[in-house]
């Protein structure tokens, strides 16, 4: 609890900007046609750069995309490293012994004959979190098993399952029903008949409950989870075993066409994407794979609709707000709150700074969106927009500034509204914390030290790497003259040791004779 509070602070402190001190990693985004990365076994990975503010860029790896600890995903391999033919066999060994141990077609007829049984042979494995068939109990039989599954307890999974809890992995993280009714309801209203749930699995079975129970209800969903548990609950055009950290389809080019189908379907009207990543993910690798996304949907629509955007609602904590709208500036915030059932701190009804920071960002315009007044949200007619009752229109910024759902104080030598317990510093000249410390880690480029964009968007960043490829060159070259040095040093010790070993021996022989 306390790391993850710490965790929060860091992050807002550093302006969302992943950095810790004055060095961070970076993923390298490049618009040029790059060779195929390596795989690890959840994918393609990324490659990455450590970075340090005013020193060169150091050596570029590849690492794993969707794991940010090494000790769940251990891959890592310098940018120019050769592997020996033994060591890629090794890995590919290794990526296959990590996959799941039935393929997709092989859950769905598992899935079938499952549903087909007498509920008194329908069990669950908790241990193992496996559906069990009748020739299954043996090997389970020293497990803890659920029996009497229910077709109710199929429709929600996410019940059934342990929630993975790596926030810079997994962060199965699961909407409370509160916040999942009120965006399927808001769904509905808005008018979308289909819904693209990346990461959203809980949405995804609300979606499904809704419309087995209430046949007005036309909304189809298709939900799109690292977690490959789900593929034992859904048929093929259900769900796809998917990182959304590299648009990499686990199950390849047949998952890829569900996908695309479910997106241009109706020349893709009427479809939405709600997604939900882990929270420790990085927004950089997350866009990219978003836009592929939308390229997708766009292959679908006709030229008279090229300006069109594909409706997306993107939950994520309000602070990384300047990262997402750097990548869509379309995009705008909304105030709800976005609430999860198994998360010790973000929990509807609390206030102050134990509100949940988890925002709705997106792209439909916030004045069509309805916020429910009974859970603490009011219009503002100058905003036009919803916004939490806390929230208070700032006559100076002209709008309704706070971020957090507290009400947020104006400052005049900042030119804007910052939070209630900040105040203005003298020495660094804008609103901190009152216990900061004025010589910490600034945000900003690690180029030029300009706070309105990072290192990866730098315009300078093209002269830095001539100017960091010349320095290493230079260093190359000193380092080949020192060990050249060294060599011919330890060759003419070699040659005077020798040389004085041989007159040793002559003397000898000369002394014997």
């Amino acid at each position: 609890m306390a790391a993850l509070r710490e965790w929060l602070g860091t992050v807002e402190a550093e302006g969302s900007s992943g950095r810790q001190g004055n060095s961070g990693v970076e993923v390298v985004v490049s618009s040029l046609p790059a060779p195929p990365a390596p795989l690890c076994p959840h994918g393609p990975t990324l490659l990455f750069v450590k970075v340090n503010q005013g020193k060169e860029e150091t050596r570029r790896f590849y690492a794993c995309s969707a794991c940010r600890d090494r000790k769940d995903c251990n891959f890592f391999q310098w940018e120019d490293e050769k592997l020996s033919g033994a060591r890629l066999a090794a890995r590919e060994a290794h990526n296959r012994r990590c996959q799941p141990p039935l393929s997709r077609s092989q859950c769905v007829e598992r899935y079938l004959k499952f549903i087909e049984l007498p509920l008194s042979q329908r069990k669950f494995c908790q241990r193992c979190q496996q559906l069990l068939l009748p020739d299954d109990e043996e090997k389970h039989r020293k497990h803890q098993i659920v029996g009497d599954i229910s077709i109710t307890q199929l429709k929600r999974p996410s019940q059934l399952l342990y929630p993975l809890e790596n926030k810079k992995t997994n962060a199965q993280y699961l909407f409370a029903d509160r916040s999942c009714l009120f965006l399927v309801d808001l769904l509905s209203t808005l008018g979308f008949r289909r819904v693209l749930c990346v990461g959203t699995p809980r949405l995804h079975e609300l979606i499904r409950l809704k419309a087995s129970d209430d046949k007005k209800s036309n909304i189809k969903s298709l939900l799109l989870d690292i977690d490959f548990r789900y593929s034992q609950f859904y048929m093929e055009d259900s769900f796809c075993h998917y990182n959304m950290f590299n648009h990499h389809f686990f199950d390849g080019k047949a998952a890829l066409e569900v996908c695309r189908t479910f997106l241009q379907k109706d020349k893709g009207e009427g479809v939405i994407m709600v997604t939900d990543p882990p929270f420790g993910g990085l927004v950089e690798p997350l866009a990219v794979t978003f836009k592929k996304l939308i390229a997708m949907w766009k292959e679908g629509q006709s030229q008279d609709n090229s300006h069109k955007e594909l409706p997306i609602f993107w939950i994520f904590p309000y602070f990384f707000e300047s990262r997402i709208c750097q990548f869509f500036p379309s995009f705008c915030m909304l105030d709800y709150q976005v609430d999860y059932d198994n998360h010790a701190l973000y929990k509807h009804g609390k206030t102050g700074r134990k509100q949940s920071p988890v925002r709705i960002f997106t792209n439909i315009p916030p004045n069509k969106i309805i916020l429910p007044i009974e859970e603490g949200y009011r219009f503002c007619p100058l905003c036009q927009r919803y916004v939490s009752l806390e929230n208070q229109h700032c006559e100076h910024c002209n709008s309704c500034t706070s971020k957090d759902g507290r009400k947020w104080n104006h400052c005049f030598l900042c030119k804007k509204c910052v939070k209630p317990s900040w105040i203005h510093c003298n020495i660094c000249n804008h609103c901190a914390l009152p216990d900061h410390s004025c010589n910490g880690p600034k945000d900003g480029c690690f180029i030029c030290g300009e706070l309105d964009h990072k290192r990866s968007t730098c315009p300078n960043i093209f002269t830095s790497k001539k100017v960091n490829k010349a320095v290493r060159k230079q260093k190359q070259r000193k380092s080949n003259k020192m060990k050249m040095e060294t060599t011919k040093g330890q060759s003419m010790n070699h040659t005077t040791v020798t040389g004085k070993k041989k007159r040793r021996e002559r003397a000898h022989q000369y002394l014997c004779s």
